[in-house]
């Protein structure tokens, strides 16, 4: 999403890297990569000239030492290339906000009348509208009032089926009087708020907009939303104007954001028509409904992802309890592949892949220019797991030690036994390294949502300097893995990151090995008394 965008300002970035202070020379070279990606992104020309004017503006004569200081009261020194990524991120978020995704709502019965040309999503935005107000404790009612394109009308009515909504159609009859007597049927049904599926067209006629004047003027709905395309860029701010000259509309829904490159329709449309930016559609399920934040979208666009978004995504989708345990059972080393499936069912259900790790700060860096995560792996390995047995899934060595296993598994799921094998490999290799994160009680206590970090602490204590006991306590199996039929000590060093002080090992550390010499001493002792 918006990598056009990401590009201009990560270059601009990785050319300040270098400089010791913002001069005009080095400020021009840095917005000229700005201004170069804002373009070819489609934002509109004007929108382009005021965003780089207000941050050269604010920009010139900040030095390398701009101070600061963290919570703990320490100073920090902020560096050309922040300060100036800094700035940006302020003047995005100022373009495309203030933020305001408020619905009014009248009562008993509230009303949306959804607008927008052919083709930019607006009926299923209406089934995404719907799910959104159903969490919000709301009874919609969804209004076929498109009666010219071809099944329109069913497809409103299989998304209604989906989300348990009562859908109001009535053959013959014009949408404006369609409009006018679902608004005072719903009241009959049973429903708080009544959204109208409009027509569209291919592009903007008279047609199209008196009809849309003439239900506008018979219900008089709360709520006119456009469903914008932001695929179509300069286009579709456009034709924002044109519809907010003609119905005073109150806000936006972007279409299609997770799959444009470019974006200049989301960067442009607030800043030229001065109504905000309500929601973001950012996929094909039902539940893909972002209230818009624009602080989110502009440290996404600068690759410092958006946490926020992200831990909604988890408490939405994620049982709390249930990944609590799956995480104590990692550590512990029970994690099986069955848990792995589970995982991955979960995943999908929150998104594309690729969009999570957007949302991850510094992930973006992390992936090179011109490549992308491809979901497909994801379900090659679910078809892999999927393939194996209960006990296969529950004992991965079975399948290590088969080959007919492995090639029953491959074939089973139309991948390669080499697959196989990579799949096997990495999932050990996790599995171990969990496992080593696990006898690190000071690591652990830093992983937010987990409630029972002293029980697990306490189950590490002690464990320290004893890889047999380790062992045993997850299940037989040594993290370090083993050579020459012998399990490995730990990693020098290993064991003083879990004491307190770091590696100095603080006065647990010094207290045990002087315990250690007075044992030593006394064997010495007791030798030459012999």
């Amino acid at each position: 999403m918006l990598e056009t965008v990401s590009k201009g300002f990560k270059s601009a970035r990785n050319y300040l890297s270098g400089q010791s202070e913002l001069t005009e020379k080095n400020t021009e070279e840095a917005l000229r990569e700005v201004r170069l990606a804002l373009l070819e992104a489609d934002v509109e020309f004007s929108v382009v000239k005021g965003f780089l004017a207000r941050v050269k503006e604010k920009a010139l004569g900040a030095t390398r030492a701009v101070a600061g200081k963290d919570k703990q009261g320490q100073k920090l020194k902020v560096g050309p290339a922040d300060h100036f990524i800094k700035i940006c991120y302020d003047e995005l978020e100022a373009l495309m906000g203030p933020v305001d995704t408020s619905i009014r709502l009248s009562k008993p019965v509230g009303s949306i009348m959804m607008v927008g040309l052919q083709g930019t999503g607006k009926t299923t935005t209406t089934g995404k509208l719907a799910a959104y107000l159903q969490k919000k404790n709301h009874r919609p009612l969804l209004v076929a009032a498109d009666i010219y394109r071809p099944a329109a009308i069913e497809q409103l009515k299989v998304l209604g089926n989906q989300l348990g909504c009562k859908v109001y159609t009535e053959d013959g009859v014009a949408p404006p009087e369609l409009c006018k007597r679902a608004h005072q049927k719903a009241k009959e049904m049973q429903c708080d708020v009544v959204i109208f599926d409009t027509a569209g067209r291919l592009s903007i006629d008279d047609a199209l907009m008196e009809e849309l004047e003439a239900i506008k003027t018979h219900t008089k709905p709360d709520n006119i939303f456009l469903v914008a395309d932001a695929m179509m860029g300069q286009d579709a701010v456009r034709t924002a104007m044109e519809f907010d000259q003609r119905l005073s509309i109150d806000g936006f829904i972007m279409t299609k954001l997770d799959g444009d490159a470019r974006g200049g329709a989301a960067l442009s449309i607030k800043e030229i028509t001065g109504q905000p930016i309500k929601f973001l559609g950012m996929g094909e399920q039902l539940d893909k409904l972002e209230e818009f934040r624009p602080d989110g979208l502009a440290s996404r666009i600068l690759g410092m992802g958006d946490i926020v978004s992200l831990v909604q995504d988890f408490e939405e989708h994620v049982d709390q309890d249930k990944a609590e345990k799956d995480a104590m059972r990692m550590l512990q080393g029970k994690f099986s592949l069955q848990d792995f499936l589970d995982q991955l069912k979960m995943i999908k259900k929150m998104g594309s892949i690729s969009s999570l790790l957007e949302k991850i700060p510094g992930m973006s860096d992390m992936i090179p220019e011109g490549q992308s995560v491809d979901d497909r792996e994801f379900v090659k390995l679910e078809a892999l797991v999927q393939s194996m047995t209960t006990e296969e899934r529950h004992n991965p060595k079975i399948v290590e030690e088969s080959k007919s296993r492995k090639r029953r598994i491959a074939n089973g799921s139309g991948r390669s036994v080499q697959e196989l094998d990579g799949l096997l490999q990495r999932f050990s290799m996790m599995k171990q390294m969990m496992q080593m994160i696990g006898m690190q009680p000071n690591m652990l206590g830093r992983i937010p949502g987990f409630k029972n970090m002293a029980k697990m602490a306490q189950l590490t204590k002690g464990m320290q300097g004893m890889p047999g006991d380790m062992s045993a306590m997850f299940g037989g199996m040594n993290p370090f893995g083993a050579q020459g039929g012998r399990p490995l000590a730990p990693p020098p060093g290993y064991y003083s990151t879990t004491r307190a002080g770091g590696g100095g090992g603080g006065k647990a550390a010094k207290a045990k090995k002087d315990k250690r010499k007075a044992q030593q001493k006394a064997r010495k002792k007791n030798k030459k008394r012999k």
